[in-house]
């Protein structure tokens, strides 16, 4: 017989009870932090070598996550597996890293096991617990309480609000080594440089714009048809108008023409300098992609040009461009 799924209401009700034991377990975590918090800061600052990361079980999951957070965020670690440790793995370590070791108990036998052997090596022990009293809290050279008051599961069996006290304890502990570090965005980038993120921190308004025999422009003196040539030609729905020292002195887009058109102008005999856009917004050609994003979506257009300091056009760039390059 197949069970049968609880009304709706109560189980709307059970998750709701699931997020509040949680959120109140953070928030207690949070009153808690000591100078002992401090004291691990402190300790991995010290560290010459990496950060080795160990938990069995659950908290080997969330232990793992916080290596790839710690290693992301400019401070160099790995995570070991504590049963593999006793086998070999033990070799990872070196006396100048640090190991932070994760168990909710305290007493978890893989690593209560190899503590000594840590020691031994000459790395810290940096213990994330939620039993102070505990055989790891004990040896360890900097504690960290991640205890909580219950689990979110209604049989307070199966790890739940200890797991997510211990993740955000670890996010804390990297956010600070980030801080403490003065980790910046392109330190970010530069360990995501395969994702969307790295796309959007790594990539600059030079990397996408467009320059040379592509670039469209004509003379301030150029009549309107000879605008609709150069749009035509290059194809970026616009043209920049420069004087003779090439410095930008107006813009002329598709919705220019929209609007030349809808009065009565003599297109054969008008000049671009009665129907273009003056002093036109411009951007810088080593600025972020996402800065041009922001100013295109900001002044709702979909083109810039590309000016240096004195204002000389050198290239120009479209939405279309910044998402074709993953930006946006």
């Amino acid at each position: 017989m197949r069970p049968q799924a609880s009304p709706p209401e109560h189980l709307l009700s059970l998750a709701r009870q699931v997020l509040d034991i949680e959120a109140d377990a953070l928030h207690a975590l949070s009153s808690r932090l000591d100078a002992g918090f401090a004291g691990a800061v402190q300790l991995i600052l010290d560290c010459s070598g990496r950060v080795v990361v160990t938990g069995m079980g659950k908290s080997g999951h969330i232990g793992g996550k916080i290596a790839a957070t710690l290693a992301s965020t400019g401070t160099p670690a790995f995570f070991m597996h504590p049963g593999e440790a006793s086998h070999g793995d033990l070799g990872m370590i070196a006396p100048n890293d640090v190991v932070l070791a994760l168990s909710n108990s305290g007493e978890s036998n893989e690593i209560v096991s190899i503590v000594p052997l840590i020691k031994r090596r000459g790395a810290k022990l940096i213990t994330m617990t939620g039993n102070p009293n505990s055989t790891m809290a004990r040896e360890a050279d900097v504690h960290l309480n991640a205890g909580v008051d219950k689990e979110a599961c209604p049989l307070n069996l199966a790890p739940t609000a200890s797991t997510t006290a211990a993740l955000a304890l670890g996010d804390a502990l990297a956010v600070a080594l980030l801080d403490a570090r003065g980790f910046s965005a392109d330190d970010f980038a530069r360990t995501h440089p395969g994702g969307s993120l790295g796309r959007r921190l790594l990539i600059h308004v030079r990397d996408v714009m467009h320059s040379g025999e592509e670039l469209p422009k004509i003379d301030r003196d150029a009549s309107l048809k000879t605008a609709l040539l150069e749009m035509t030609k290059k194809g970026l729905g616009m043209t920049a108008v420069v004087d003779a020292a090439d410095r930008v002195v107006g813009l002329f887009t598709d919705g220019d023409l929209r609007r030349t058109l809808e009065i009565a102008f003599d297109l054969q005999q008008a000049k671009i300098a009665d129907v273009m856009t003056r002093n036109p917004k411009t951007i810088r050609a080593d600025e972020l992609a996402v800065a041009a994003v922001e100013k295109m979506e900001t002044l709702k257009i979909n083109g810039l040009l590309v000016v240096n300091e004195d204002n000389t056009l050198v290239g120009a760039l479209n939405m279309h461009d910044l998402l074709k390059a993953g930006v946006v």
